[in-house]
């Protein structure tokens, strides 16, 4: 792939006027002033063709440095260590389950059993222990009832800890459970009710409240009470705390709530949240084990994150992308983002596939929106479509390059579902790849004419081009995980799930994109479209507005995800929600994906290259 060296020229607009209506103009010409005073042109070397770029700054992950990375923890001896605190939890749980104790009784057996669910599943060693959670979640399921559940099987009176625990694990395991259980903990003015002294244990019942509220479906006015209420306490709680294991975990449930919460962050969080607070290393009870045992398989686990990242480095070195000037490189973040969202150590096609499908969108996005020119994405978007190594014939030579790569990977992938499925589902690849391609080429013309269509207009395509389609379609198909059509359907392009996914991700895109973006002459966001359709409206109220819009959608996106009526399991649906997890914690503070040296490349460290001490 050859090496595209390019030398600044003086700031001008490329407009082509032919393609721009009368209807239009007042738009264009706003456009233009903004281009002129921002958007850098450049030319290739060689080729004299004038070019935008975007000025990203480079790869932050050297491929020397990746390779350099080593780790103990993948010797045997650590997995038999692994093996034995496995067994010796899974003893611990069933005989908890079985009899009564001194620490386990009828007056606060459900609440342990959900306190230990919930602790293994925030370590991140849930995936052992799956039975012996369904056990637990069956035993208080059994005395759930329309106000709740106490402590215990015993308990007269509900608990709101209790059940604002339950009412959050029962739903995320797919239980028929209702809100209206809170209803019972509001005082008679219809508020919720707290004391004037603040307890550890009424912080940590509200705590619960909060992290249940975040499950809210539509229409659940008392999970939205439930939330404005609980985020206020706790805000006023952490004043007063010291810094200590409760505050901290105040502090990353609060920063991050639930759709932006990436399963093995929290565990690498939790690990020292646990290790702090002594009300969960009772020596009766060994939770010790528990803490000893997510230690050792966050450590294992980073041996393989290794692994695979060195693997993940030379392919991208190798297919050339190193020597590429223009495009983003975060092939090492999209990496994380897919080890934190599966550390299931059979998954490395997932992991792998996933980073190499977004990092392969990244490049064509950044070739649709800035460098390419018109006649060239003619001839690119073609040449996808027929799909045929041939295709590259009538290319310039950076996008040869580029087409192998993308035809290579995606074949390859589609190899990988075969094995997995037991059919050829390189058709859904194509058919989404094409519509992404589309869908960028159409943004492309946007930007050469300066035309800026209308607010659902733009949506409608927009959630196209974001490309969580195509970056989630290929790799859960690598799972292992059963998708005939018919599932695929419900949790793929067209279904309400996906688009539900891919709106939320455009609107909380662009909220952080739309600036930059416009500097480089890209006029086109949901933010100037709702402006252009409102022309009173002001660039904060259509932010506001579009957050109002994400809120609704995050609510209709937890009932598609976590229906109890679906006929796909919650298990089919799991890595496309949490791939959209994954990126709606890259918007958390910025683009970040686009900025990836502050907030994700802390990410990059505290999950992959550092290990935890033991």
């Amino acid at each position: 792939m050859a090496l595209l060296s390019v030398a600044p020229l003086a700031p001008r607009w490329c407009v082509h006027k032919s393609l721009v209506t009368s209807s239009k103009v007042k738009v264009v010409r706003r456009t233009m002033s903004t281009s002129i005073r921002m958007c850098q042109i450049t030319t290739v070397s060689g080729e004299g063709v004038q070019r935008r770029i975007a000025n990203h700054h480079s790869n932050l992950w050297d491929d020397n440095f990746i390779q350099s990375l080593s780790t103990p923890y993948g010797a045997i001896s650590y997995h038999e260590s692994a093996q034995k605190l496995i067994g010796e939890v899974k003893e611990m749980i069933n005989s908890i389950s079985v009899k009564d104790g001194e620490l386990i009784t009828p007056s606060n057996d459900l609440l342990m059993r959900l306190s230990i669910v919930d602790s293994i599943e925030r370590l991140g060693i849930d995936r052992h222990f799956k039975s012996e959670i369904k056990s637990a979640l069956d035993y208080v399921y059994s005395y759930w009832n329309e106000k709740g559940i106490g402590w215990g099987r015993d308990s007269v009176v509900a608990d709101l800890n209790s059940t604002a625990l339950g009412l959050r694990t029962l739903r995320l395991h797919g239980y028929p459970v209702s809100s209206d259980v809170l209803q019972h903990f509001k005082e008679q003015k219809g508020q919720f009710a707290c004391s004037a002294i603040q307890t550890e244990g009424e912080i940590r019942s509200v705590l619960n409240l909060f992290r249940a509220s975040q499950i809210a479906f539509p229409g659940e006015k008392v999970m939205e009470e439930a939330e404005v209420f609980s985020t206020k306490y706790l805000k006023e709680a952490i004043l007063k705390l010291p810094v200590c294991g409760l505050s901290r975990e105040i502090s990353y449930v609060l920063e991050y709530g639930w759709h932006m919460n990436l399963p093995r962050l929290e565990a690498r969080n939790y690990i020292d949240v646990f290790g702090q607070d002594p009300i969960y290393l009772t020596p009766n009870m060994k939770t010790q084990k528990l803490l000893e045992l997510a230690k050792l398989e966050f450590n294992m686990f980073h041996s393989l994150q290794q692994q695979e990242l060195k693997l993940l480095s030379r392919w991208w070195k190798d297919s050339g992308f190193s020597q590429m000037t223009f495009p983003r490189h975060r092939h090492v973040e999209y990496y994380t983002l897919a080890s934190c969202i599966d550390s299931e150590p059979q998954h490395s096609s997932f992991r792998l596939g996933f980073a190499k499908i977004f990092h392969l969108a990244t490049v064509l996005d950044d070739i649709y929106d800035t460098f390419g020119t018109m006649d060239e994405l003619e001839l690119f978007t073609a040449a996808v479509k027929r799909w045929h190594p041939s295709a590259t014939e009538w290319l310039p030579e950076y996008m040869k390059g580029v087409y192998m790569v993308l035809y290579e990977t995606v074949n390859e992938m589609a190899g990988e579902a075969e094995k997995s499925q037991g059919r050829d589902t390189l058709n859904y690849a194509r058919n989404a790849l094409e519509a992404y391609i589309d869908a960028s080429m159409e943004e492309a013309k946007w930007i050469f004419s300066g035309f800026l269509p209308t607010f659902e207009e733009y949506l409608d395509n927009g959630k196209v081009s974001f490309g969580y389609t195509i970056g989630t379609l290929q790799p859960i198909l690598t799972l292992g995980i059963p998708f005939p059509h018919h599932i695929l359907q419900e949790i793929d392009f067209p279904s309400r799930l996906n688009d539900v996914a891919c709106s939320i991700l455009r609107l909380k895109g662009d909220i952080h994109t739309y600036q930059p973006e416009r500097s480089r002459g890209e006029e086109s966001s949901c933010i100037s479209c709702y402006m252009e359709d409102n022309p009173e409206s002001t660039e904060e109220d259509a932010i506001n507005h579009i957050n109002s819009m994400v809120d609704k959608l995050l609510k209709e996106l937890n009932w598609e995800y976590l229906r109890p009526d679906s006929n796909v399991p919650i298990t089919s649906k799991k890595h496309a929600f949490d791939i959209l997890r994954a990126f709606y914690h890259l918007y958390k503070y910025r683009d970040g994906y686009s900025v990836a040296n502050y907030e994700i490349k802390n990410l990059v460290m505290t999950t992959v290259i550092e290990p935890v001490p033991l």
